[in-house]
């Protein structure tokens, strides 16, 4: 069985540990509609969040929160959406997303039908910080699990 998350990082690698991956999409139109849109992907070819052991379900939590403080302290988004469906791509993978009022979705899912145009001057303008300065915050935040 082939698998795009075994196969490839999945986007930008933000930080790597031996369980788990962390990345920015960089690519399409979740990359442009939603700048600050990460994954914890674990690496290990598995489904579902209860085929991990209690050790590595806390760890794969507890980074999924780090990755949320850090984007509600240096972007203040008016919600972070969490999401692990794996519908498409059954490899377990959380979806971290800072999301804001002016963003083309909100309040909807970032799946669901655009409620208004695109930001003039794309989303990352909108910004209070630099993505490149979201990642760093984000290594360092999950530096201590390497």
């Amino acid at each position: 069985m082939s698998c795009v998350l075994c196969e490839s990082d999945g986007g930008l690698v933000v930080a790597r540990t031996p369980q788990f991956r962390v990345i920015r999409v960089v690519d399409g139109d979740e990359a442009r509609r939603f700048p600050a849109f990460y994954r914890l992907i674990w690496n290990a070819h598995v489904a579902e969040f209860s085929d991990l052991p209690d050790t590595d379900r806390h760890a794969c939590m507890d980074a999924v929160t780090e990755i949320e403080r850090v984007l509600r302290s240096l972007l203040a988004p008016t919600k972070i959406n969490l999401a692990a469906l794996g519908n498409v791509v059954p490899h377990l993978h959380w979806h971290v997303i800072a999301r804001f009022e002016w963003d083309s979705h909100f309040p909807a899912p970032v799946w669901a039908a655009p409620q208004r145009d695109e930001v003039a001057g794309g989303a990352a303008a909108r910004l209070a910080q630099p993505l490149a300065a979201v990642d760093a915050a984000i290594a360092q935040a999950l530096s201590c699990r390497c």
